[in-house]
């Protein structure tokens, strides 16, 4: 069975950076995988999750508005991997943070798979 692990939560004060990692783990198949929607979801205390970013198979990034020109999204084919690498985080960005994985070459809404999370604290 596949899980999908993220890494790289943390603390960090306003201003501050983080990057997040979410590896595959387990016996999967590589071509689909390489084939999948990869991206990343976050849910704060009390709201509903929200988009953040997603990456398609063809490396096509897409971002939530609150995450132009402060985050980055990347996959690595050969390790299966996504990462999002997080700037200028300011309290609004505390949440926790998901990976999900898409059955689908560019649709992140699309049926797929998810992690446990990884909680983001951003302090004032």
């Amino acid at each position: 069975q596949v899980q999908l692990v993220e890494s790289g939560g943390g603390l960090v004060k306003a201003g501050g950076s983080l990057t997040l990692s979410c590896t595959a783990n387990g016996k999967i198949d590589g071509i689909s995988a390489r084939s999948h929607t990869l991206g990343w979801y976050r849910q704060a205390p009390g709201k509903q999750r929200e988009f953040v970013a997603s990456i398609s198979k063809g490396f096509r990034p897409i971002y939530a508005d609150f995450a132009k020109g402060r985050f980055t999204i990347s996959r690595d084919n050969a390790k299966l991997t996504v990462d999002l690498e997080m700037s200028r985080l300011n309290p609004e960005d505390t949440a926790i943070y998901y990976c999900k994985r898409a059955y689908n070459e560019d649709d992140i809404a699309a049926v797929g798979e998810w992690g446990q999370g990884t909680q983001v604290t951003v302090s004032s």
